[in-house]
């Protein structure tokens, strides 16, 4: 039986992924709007392999760029100095585990963190779980539409009121650049972090911060449970 020498592509469809070990299986993939992947070329130097895979992660590291994050970052800088900066290095790591936990369950089942909790729990289980999701969910976005709506009135003066109307008209303007391409997207929100890296470089140049202290504040000290 004769073998053909072009590799054989993994099927991108629910379908091709076993379901072992799950209550129910699935058929309809996740966000299914925009599933699907995208072309790459097997053949080049390395770093343009590694470019076409850097959009997705752009697009997970501006979860930890959002307004909320900075305003909590500067008022426990402000307060506390450099001692929370192993909190911080902690919880990166932390998030790093996370999102490698879930780009792993999105790759080998073919579902998202919900739809893992639906097909492997019971109801008495996964609708708690989705509860307590919402929450968390309205909590991040609570923190995120403020602090847009706070920095929008401190840079232009605009009242906060109409700043929140504004970030909320900004979902809008990422769910248009879908259809005009995933690329379009990660292209929008690479261009929003290079802004945000280079204000924060200015923001360092500015501070002149102690490097010594820096470089001490990843290490624990006493001062994490006793302030």
């Amino acid at each position: 039986m004769a073998v053909s020498s072009v590799p054989q592509e993994r099927s991108s469809s629910p379908s091709a992924y076993p379901e072992t070990g799950w209550r129910r299986s699935r058929s309809t993939p996740s966000l299914s709007e925009v599933f699907g992947s995208v072309t790459t070329r097997p053949h080049g130097p390395l770093w343009k392999k590694l470019l076409a895979f850097l959009g997705p992660g752009y697009l997970v590291a501006v979860g930890y760029m959002d307004p909320g994050n900075w305003a909590t970052s500067l008022a426990g800088g402000s307060k506390f100095g450099y001692a929370l900066l192993v909190v911080a290095l902690l919880s990166n790591l932390m998030a790093i585990l996370l999102q490698a936990l879930c780009a792993r369950l999105g790759i080998g089942a073919g579902r998202d963190l919900a739809q893992a909790c639906s097909d492997a729990f019971p109801p008495a289980l996964s609708w708690p779980l989705w509860l307590l999701a919402e929450v968390a969910i309205c909590a991040t976005d609570l923190a995120e539409v403020i602090g847009t709506a706070i920095g929008l009135n401190l840079l232009f003066g605009i009242p906060l009121e109409i700043g929140v109307v504004i970030t909320a008209l900004d979902v809008f303007l990422i769910l248009g650049m879908q259809h005009l391409g995933f690329r379009w997207v990660e292209s929008f929100v690479v261009a929003l972090l290079g802004v945000i890296a280079a204000c924060f470089a200015v923001q360092i140049a500015l501070a002149h911060p102690d490097w010594r202290k820096v470089i001490l504040g990843f290490a624990p000290t006493t001062q994490l449970v006793t302030d």
